[in-house]
């Protein structure tokens, strides 16, 4: 199924110049969604993961119908002050200021096998920052799976040394 006719893109959004991709036309498709959920749990279950991570709120959209086909946990990655446990916290910059996300200190085992997913990969910050505290808590980052890579903005230089899969790919 080639995915990428169920995007739609969004000219000038959120500002001009920006061609945004909308996945909400993969999700409102249910063939389209059970296929890219599809091919991200056959590559999970290649990569023998234990657990999926997933940043909000994409991330969600992402990794919890994996985690559920696959039968594991899913732990969210979430912005400062939305987890009510104890977290585990990473501040990364963004083009103009930082952003920090947090975890469940509880969240991953150690030597646990955890995928990370999330919609789309454009820059790597987010990312970068869930393998950071994954790895802090001892989990073992097996792979990381995309519904969209946008390679010209080159996130996935900062995943270098990572094993990645992208559903759909834009060069520009």
């Amino acid at each position: 199924m080639d995915l990428r006719q169920y995007v739609s893109e969004v000219e000038d959004y959120p500002v001009e110049g920006v061609s945004f991709k909308d996945i909400t036309t993969i999700m409102d498709n249910g063939e389209a969604y059970g296929y890219a959920t599809d091919q991200i749990v056959e590559y999970a279950r290649k990569k023998a993961v234990d657990v999926v991570v997933g940043p909000e709120a994409r991330g969600f959209i992402i990794g919890c119908p994996v985690a559920y086909s696959m039968g594991i946990g899913f732990a969210p990655v979430r912005k400062e002050g939305k987890l009510p446990r104890e977290v585990i916290s990473y501040e990364y910059d963004l083009e103009y200021g930082s952003n920090v996300l947090t975890m469940h200190k509880d969240a991953i085992k150690p030597n646990q096998r955890v995928l990370i997913t999330d919609d789309l990969l454009a820059t790597g910050g987010t990312i970068e920052a869930s393998i950071k505290m994954v790895e802090s808590l001892g989990g073992i980052v097996a792979g990381i799976a995309f519904l969209i890579e946008l390679r010209y903005l080159e996130g996935s230089k900062r995943l270098e040394g990572y094993d990645t899969i992208s559903l759909i790919s834009y060069d520009e």
